[in-house]
């Protein structure tokens, strides 16, 4: 069993390790043949990696909250495509690298409906990043002023979604306007963008 430990820590396979026993008591309560059990030994260290990485993701994406499609009560909001919303869940707007656009007055769900749609996008396993109008401002009027607008560009670009909030709430000066717009131009057909407004 010690050799069995320090293999499976050389693998790195922490999930696995950790639930070896349930693992191994299930195998054998359902007389699983070697390479049955090897499929399941190596399907609960890959569901540990995967929701890992949901985690990590969804920290990376610095999300307002955690509020996903399915919370969002299409009841309060009536005049809302249920079969568009579907379309867009399925996120093939990312694999197209299309933006999308969601207009409307304050309270009407807009940014809980990108925040639903970048959660999906986490969990199939896309890079996003959530940032309201006033922060991307603020993050790239300081990096133009400390000469390292590049790299600030560079690190917006990477993730394959990125989810603007409150677009046109504020006015945009002619400096912020055209960051903004150096921003999408680098983006344009790369990667999606979602925009609230």
């Amino acid at each position: 069993m010690e050799q069995l430990n320090l293999l499976l820590e050389k693998l790195k396979l922490d999930h696995l390790e950790a639930q070896l026993d349930a693992v191994c008591e299930q195998a054998a309560q359902r007389e699983l043949d070697y390479k049955s059990f090897l499929a399941q030994a190596l399907g609960a260290e890959w569901q540990g990696r995967h929701q890992r990485g949901i985690e990590a993701r969804l920290r990376q994406a610095r999300f307002p909250w955690l509020k996903t499609l399915e919370q969002f009560d299409f009841a309060f909001q009536p005049s809302l495509d249920r079969q568009q919303v579907r379309e867009l869940a399925g996120l093939s707007f990312i694999e197209r690298a299309q933006n999308v656009v969601v207009l409307g007055p304050p309270g009407v769900g807009k940014t809980h409906l990108a925040v639903g749609l970048g959660i999906k996008a986490v969990e199939a396993g896309y890079t996003v990043q959530f940032l309201t109008l006033e922060t991307l401002m603020t993050r790239l009027v300081r990096a133009k002023h400390e000469n390292r607008l590049e790299r600030a560009l560079q690190q917006l670009i990477y993730p394959k979604l990125l989810i603007i909030d409150e677009i046109g709430y504020l006015p945009l000066s002619r400096e912020e306007a055209s960051l903004i717009f150096r921003l999408i131009v680098r983006r344009y057909e790369r990667a999606s963008l979602i925009v609230t407004s």
